[in-house]
């Protein structure tokens, strides 16, 4: 029985193939790090995804730190804001909050996509006057973007989303990661497309486009615009030669390569094919599982790009060995609820809320990705519902 894998390789042959011609082929070696090519991946990606302007960094987990630090960096937030995390999400989207000094609020998921409750962040927004809202799509499920964009706009709240799992869905046929001032993507393996390693931070805001690409490159501005490294220069008085090693703001180095960006760019290639792909083995989970909790619609509009499919059960542990039996790869549901994590009960106790805690005692999550036949849904399907006779 072969084995039916939780995620497969989007680089395939032809792409190594291509990238071994691109580095042997050419008359002097290819520049391999940070380059014209990282500029050219950024530029693709900003013409797909519809937004101004791109910054591809060494990873999604690196694309959330930006987006909290350009905060910080711009004067749009203090260091000590307090920012709302949904509890069901990844551990890089709390903790540069805690790393930062920033102040989280977890906030509970609801059942029906798994992203915020919107009743408890309508009364976080209340109660704590929050600065920032991290907004997880979750394995490609949408969230209602209206009702959510309405509280921000109400408590004055700045709107970051975490689309790393969630590459072409969209909400009223407008894409995930274009709702917010910033947003971020994975390109790591197993994504919907992969450069190795990678992310990028998207935006349609001019000043935070500028001082995210400074962060990330130690806080220079070489790769600056003409405009934007002539005003910091004028402030400082920074002549020709010391320029080389003026920094302007407090960075990291979270660049990537133009190798990676040379796969990137084959990658966005393949990357409506793929969404269509997940959408597709979606649907038919959702027709083989009707009777399996959470039961997630895909409404008029809304396109679900599905990273893997989720399930909440009591017998989360029959179906779990039941999968491993028939040699299916099977994964908590993303990591359970951040209020369990040890890293933020060690810091603030543990937090309790009901939906999460429902996620963290019974979710988990079945392959979905361009690869799985209908076959392999299907035998994926019976497994599971072999598991609850």
């Amino acid at each position: 029985m072969n084995k039916i894998k939780l995620v497969e390789d989007t680089i395939d042959r032809s792409d190594i193939d291509h990238l071994v011609k691109w580095l042997v082929g050419a008359k002097d070696v290819p520049r391999l790090t940070k380059g014209p090519l990282t500029i050219k991946l950024e530029e693709k990606w900003s013409d797909w995804l519809g937004v101004d302007n791109s910054v591809f960094c060494n990873s999604g987990s690196s694309a959330n730190l930006l987006m909290l630090w350009a905060l910080v960096e711009s004067k749009r937030v203090k260091k000590d804001c307090k920012v709302v995390v949904p509890a069901i999400s990844w551990a890089t989207d709390l903790s540069p909050v805690i790393q930062l000094g920033m102040r989280p609020i977890l906030c509970d998921c609801n059942m029906d996509d798994l992203s915020i409750d919107l009743d408890e962040f309508y009364k976080i927004a209340k109660d704590e006057n929050p600065d920032v809202l991290i907004l997880v799509s979750v394995l490609g499920l949408v969230p209602n973007m209206d009702k959510i964009l309405d509280i921000c706009r109400e408590f004055n709240i700045i709107l970051l989303e975490d689309t790393c799992e969630s590459m072409g869905s969209k909400f009223q046929n407008k894409k995930l990661g274009t709702f917010g001032l910033m947003s971020s993507f994975s390109t790591y393996f197993g994504h919907h497309i992969s450069t190795i390693e990678g992310g990028f931070v998207s935006t349609n805001d001019e000043e935070i486009y500028e001082i995210v690409k400074c962060i990330r490159s130690h806080g220079w501005t070489r790769d600056s615009s003409e405009s934007f490294m002539l005003e910091k220069k004028e402030k400082w008085s920074t002549n020709d030669f010391d320029l080389l090693y003026r920094f302007y703001y407090s960075g990291f180095n979270l660049r990537s390569t133009d190798l990676q960006a040379f796969i990137g760019l084959g990658q966005i290639d393949k990357l409506n094919h793929i969404c269509k792909k997940r959408n597709e083995n979606f649907a038919l989970y959702d027709a083989e599982l009707q009777t399996i909790s959470p039961k997630i619609r895909q409404t008029e509009g809304d396109f679900i790009s599905n990273f893997a499919y989720p399930i909440v059960s009591e017998n989360r542990q029959q179906i779990i060995e039941n999968l491993q039996q028939n040699n299916i790869e099977v994964r908590p549901l993303i990591c359970g609820s951040m209020g369990h994590q040890p890293f933020y009960v060690e810091k603030y106790g543990r937090k309790s809320m009901k939906n999460a805690d429902l996620v963290n005692q019974y979710g988990l999550y079945v392959p979905n990705h361009q690869k799985l036949s209908r076959s392999d849904v299907k035998r994926v399907s019976k497994s599971i519902r072999e598991a609850l006779k």
